[in-house]
């Protein structure tokens, strides 16, 4: 399948193993785990970024296979979670920068057209989340409201 802007086709990469069980080495227990994404979460990371600590650092490789449950699920349940999806506001994030390059960069032609592709994701990725309720169904993207995002 090629990519969305350009006609190239992905890279392959690696995938994880099909095994049902966790490894025997993982020392943590279900409850250890979540208090650690809790207190991870606190600290300002991202989901994404709490599962690369769990991996590299604390040396948990599934948290789903731990505990059962995704970190988002963990994160939406103990009401840390953001009010964007982290996809989501990283693009809105990307798209802010882009503008603010293009006020000091006028004649940037190849920044202007970043701008409309990124804000061209943003708008379809927002009717997904529309359609499966994660945003409100009144939610708009705004270039004024862009300056919001960190």
């Amino acid at each position: 399948m090629a990519r969305m802007h350009s006609r190239r086709k992905g890279k392959s990469k690696s995938r994880k193993p099909l095994t049902e069980a966790l490894p025997e080495w993982v020392s943590y227990k279900p409850q250890e785990a979540v208090t650690l994404v809790l207190k991870l979460a606190k600290e300002g990371n991202k989901a994404s970024a709490i599962g690369l600590l769990l991996r590299d650092k604390y040396q948990i490789p599934d948290f789903q296979k731990l505990t059962g449950k995704k970190i988002n699920v963990i994160l939406k349940e103990n009401k840390v979670s953001h009010e964007l999806p982290e996809d989501l506001n990283n693009l809105v994030t990307k798209a802010f920068q882009v503008k603010k390059h293009l006020e000091t960069n006028k004649k940037d032609m190849v920044s202007k057209r970043g701008l409309q592709l990124t804000e061209s994701k943003i708008n379809r990725l927002a009717k997904y989340y529309k359609r499966r309720d994660v945003l409100p169904a009144k939610w708009k993207y705004e270039q004024e409201k862009a300056t919001f995002a960190k």
